[in-house]
């Protein structure tokens, strides 16, 4: 007869830091690890006193849970997951659970729920963010998947998650691979937070030559407004750290960015869909931009910009950088939403979205007093198209709208890049245009390709061809997709 409650496969820092966390609720967890030295290392040390039991096969692990079993992998995304699974198969029955914790592509996880429904497994993707602290003292989890699993994990997925006013920063977000998907759009939304504090940051440093003395001071005055989260937090914490020899450790370190997949997904996803996902795409973009490090150093000594400095009202301009940065943020998040709108539509989801933005107010890297907004424009209003459509957010980014276009207009003078900044303007102009140049567009694609276009004085639905140049003919190649 087992006695553990849950068993965790891989023990790397998050899967430790989730033991423990379970193990602080009063959930025992038997735990087991490919390369088993690192189970006595773990029980040795981190997990020394607690009631975490160690196992060194995958048979002793599976006698050790409580029926039904639920198995939690936190190990590598893609192939070694599906390795785990397999393995782990001979040794459950009907009903048992497996739950994924790692960052898989949501496709994978359906496949999984999916196959292993056949088999009579219960199958739960789960997204986790909050990084290290996160995971050992209250992450954000987004479970999805078999919803006849939930039940049985709800009690302790609950119990160690982030609460905000007493709230779990957990919640059951959908079948099949939802809850990935969910963590996918999450991560993608990182990418632009990160991107557009950066672009804050560039526009102080290049235009305003700001030290980094004052540049702590304004990052943490920021955090104390409508722009409080934790990524502002640790911003302004990243000033303060000096390098052996005094100097900003910020400036030693090398402006090529890192990325491990997750926005690159989103920004696929979004283009799949067909939705307008601009300002994640261009930040996924600016850090392959930065990859190309070499290249720019070269460029950097042929290709000229405008020469000019910054002349004007400078704390006039800090407070303009602040509202560009928080109408950019809305951009980003109205077009995140949009997309996971889309998403529910087109694999017959139904995704809670205040539930969503509150399972992000807490626990997460992009936990946000502004996370609260969004959860408040959904319960107000659950069929709500867009946040730029809520009274609240329509009110603050007209508000903002003079200091953000100042922005980007001095930025393009000055020749500082700020794409995202950029990109969130010209999506915020397109959105609330009625006529796009679009017209133009399917004219042209007409002329060369016979691709057919609908006319404005006819109902929707219903395509024309034109001859155009008398030369053509009146076959058309068929009708498009919008």
């Amino acid at each position: 007869m087992g006695t553990a409650d849950i068993g965790l496969i891989g023990l790397a820092v998050m899967g430790q830091n989730l033991v423990l966390n379970m193990n602080d609720h009063g959930y025992t967890v038997a735990v087991f690890n490919r390369t088993v030295s690192k189970v006595d290392d773990f029980l040795a040390g981190p997990a020394k006193g607690t009631k975490v039991i160690g196992t060194h096969s995958l048979e002793e692990f599976i006698t050790k849970l409580k029926r039904p079993r639920r198995v939690m992998l936190m190990v590598k995304a893609g192939d070694p997951v599906d390795e785990f699974i397999e393995v782990c198969l001979p040794h459950l029955e009907a009903g048992d659970i497996i739950i994924d914790g790692g960052n898989s592509l949501f496709t994978d996880s359906t496949r999984r729920c999916n196959d292993l429904k056949k088999k009579g497994i219960l199958f739960i993707g789960t997204g986790i963010s909050g990084g290290e602290e996160g995971a050992r003292h209250g992450p954000s989890i987004m479970p999805g998947g078999n919803p006849e699993a939930w039940p049985h994990v709800k009690p302790i997925f609950q119990a160690i998650s982030a609460k905000v006013n007493g709230e779990p920063c957990c919640e059951w977000v959908g079948p099949e691979g939802a809850g990935h998907y969910v963590k996918m759009v999450h991560n993608g939304i990182e990418y632009g937070d990160m991107q557009l504090i950066s672009e804050a940051y560039f526009l102080l440093k290049q235009a305003l030559h700001t030290k980094e003395e004052e540049m702590r001071r304004i990052f943490e005055e920021w955090n104390k407004g409508d722009l409080d989260s934790y990524l502002i937090e640790i911003t302004s914490k990243i000033f303060e750290v000096k390098d052996q020899d005094g100097t900003l450790l910020l400036d030693k370190i090398l402006d090529v960015a890192g990325q491990k997949g997750t926005g690159k997904w989103t920004v696929i996803n979004a283009l799949d869909l067909g939705m307008p996902l601009t300002l994640i795409g261009e930040a996924v973009f600016a850090r392959c931009l930065s990859a190309i490090k070499d290249e720019r150093v070269k460029a950097s000594q042929l290709l000229k910009g405008p020469g000019k400095k910054f002349e004007g009202d400078r704390k006039g301009f800090i407070e303009a950088i602040r509202q560009a940065l928080y109408s950019s943020k809305i951009i980003s998040y109205a077009q995140g939403f949009m997309l996971m709108a889309q998403a529910a539509k087109e694999y017959q989801w139904k995704l809670n979205y205040g539930e969503i933005a509150l399972m992000w107010r807490g626990g997460c890297i992009i936990r946000s007093q502004f996370l609260g907004k969004i959860k408040e424009a959904f319960t107000k209003n659950p069929s709500l198209q867009s946040l730029l459509l809520d009274d609240y957010f329509l009110k603050n980014i007209l508000e903002r709208q003079s200091g953000w276009r100042q922005v980007v207009s001095k930025a393009a003078e000055l020749g500082i890049p700020v794409p995202c900044f950029s990109t969130a303007l010209c999506f915020y102009d397109g959105y609330r245009t009625a006529e796009l140049p679009a017209n133009l567009l399917q004219a042209q694609r007409d002329f060369f390709g016979a691709h057919t276009y609908e006319r404005n004085d006819q109902p929707r639905g219903k395509f024309f061809h034109t001859d155009w140049s008398g030369t053509g003919g009146k076959v058309s190649a068929g009708s498009y997709n919008a």
